[in-house]
């Protein structure tokens, strides 16, 4: 589940060769001429060292060792950008919560990311054998053991949360809405219900198949920053609307460059049940749903201009997903 900062007025997404999509509009959001201050790439890595740190420490070697070293395989690859839980953390210190108070949501959502992938990537679903340039879970550990760790993954999660975030910052009332929030983006109305149409098949049900699939991720990750800060409900929504565009925004844009990759055309039969806009519509309305996308992001953001700059990250998360205006140390 994820955004340059160069603004334009033009109303069209460019692609070349040499460089990656940028896509234009113009934005009302305040935030539009503070955000080329932000050094989003700065921010996303400092955080991504320390919940690499919290997460090795989550989980631990145990018994029975297979199933940890399963669980640990997917959710400590290196290179991973760690989109949904830095999400959550800024989207908590928006609102003027202690990033302290998100650490242990923010490791929960990687985990339950993780389980999503590696149930995902199963030759009964997406049949993936690689995952972030290495083997998928199954691929390396049989199709069982990776049954196990996703289910395992996902309580772990909920139960990290309630034992680590500390009650003296977030009251036990916003916890469980937390909980439950997760419970029902990965659950039979959220992303579970994405799977199940993306294998039923369908062009017609591409829109539903992206949101749930990949917008419930981002949805859920910024609606759970916002409500461990005490974000009012009418802040809660925007959250929802923004992180649902987002992690939706994000998917098409690689589908879009991977549409334009030699590889992907060799791959393309491979993908057999995939639902993608590409796939269905071909890159031109791929990119004008990109575009949508951008625009509907930023303009949740508008009600939220009286945070000031701490809307920034939240902000150029939405121009590094169509943009992908830097890259990461690692390939992801």
């Amino acid at each position: 589940m994820v955004f340059s900062t160069v603004m334009t007025c033009s109303p069209h997404v460019c692609f070349s060769k040499a460089a990656p999509p940028v896509i234009r509009r113009t934005i009302r959001c305040s935030a539009a001429s503070l955000s080329p201050k932000f050094d989003l790439k700065t921010y996303w890595t400092s955080l991504i060292k320390e919940i690499d740190q919290k997460l090795d420490e989550a989980i631990p070697v145990q018994y029975p060792q297979q199933i940890y070293e399963a669980m640990r395989y997917s959710v400590l690859a290196k290179g991973a950008k760690r989109a949904p839980p830095v999400m959550c953390v800024a989207a908590c210190e928006l609102f003027g919560g202690n990033r302290l108070a998100a650490f242990p949501t923010a490791c929960a959502l990687e985990m339950v990311h993780a389980a999503s992938l590696i149930h995902d990537d199963l030759p009964c679903m997406d049949d993936d054998p690689s995952r972030r340039g290495k083997p998928s879970n199954h691929t390396i550990f049989g199709v069982d053991m990776a049954i196990l760790a996703g289910d395992a993954l996902f309580p772990l999660g909920f139960r990290h949360i309630v034992s680590h975030t500390p009650t003296d910052l977030v009251p036990e009332t916003r916890l469980l809405r937390v909980i439950a929030e997760i419970a029902r983006a990965v659950g039979s109305t959220g992303m579970a219900a994405g799977q199940f149409l993306d294998l039923e098949g369908g062009p017609n049900a591409v829109d539903f198949v992206q949101e749930k699939k990949f917008g419930e991720m981002g949805q859920c990750s910024a609606v759970c920053g916002g409500l461990l800060a005490g974000a009012s409900d009418d802040e809660i929504q925007r959250l929802r609307r923004y992180g649902r565009a987002v992690g939706v925004l994000y998917q098409v844009v690689d589908d879009i460059l991977e549409a334009k990759t030699e590889t992907a055309k060799k791959d393309e039969k491979n993908k057999k049940k995939g639902k993608s806009y590409v796939s269905v519509y071909g890159v031109e309305k791929a990119i004008e749903v990109a575009e949508d996308l951008r625009s509907q992001a930023k303009k949740e953001l508008d009600g939220l201009e009286r945070y000031g700059e701490k809307v920034l990250p939240l902000y150029s998360f939405v121009d590094y997903a169509a943009d992908r205006g830097f890259s990461f140390a690692v390939p992801v």
